[in-house]
């Protein structure tokens, strides 16, 4: 192959559409949220797969409290606020979900509001 041909391969249309950052949490939320709510159908046998999801989704808040705590993100500080808010409330519940004392609904609420408002910038 010459080097027009390896031109030709690298600069024409990829075959796999460009995953932009939105598209990319979209996508994360939705496979988390999709995990707890199979979960939760299994009931009591499938609290395995309900400690695994909680722990994907909580993993997921603590990379976006990470991201709105920092200074240089873009975001309007209001809306940093509202999201760290809900990373916490997210931990805390969590545990109480864990400990059998909550259930897991309002975290899947909370990332389907969340889905709602990814969902209009990745149109």
């Amino acid at each position: 192959m010459n080097a027009l041909s390896h031109a030709r391969n690298a600069y024409s249309a990829s075959a796999t559409p460009i995953r932009t950052a939105g598209k990319l949490e979209y996508e994360a939320v939705a496979r988390i949220t999709r995990k707890l709510q199979s979960a939760v159908k299994l009931g009591r046998p499938g609290f395995g797969a309900l400690v695994e999801a909680l722990h994907d989704n909580k993993r997921l808040w603590t990379i976006f409290a990470i991201d709105v705590a920092d200074s240089n993100n873009e975001l309007p500080s209001e809306l940093r606020a509202n999201l760290f808010y809900l990373a916490e409330f997210t931990n805390h519940h969590t545990s109480k979900v864990l400990a059998r004392q909550a259930t897991a609904q309002p975290l899947i609420e909370i990332n389907m509001s969340i889905l709602r408002g990814l969902s209009k910038g990745v149109a």
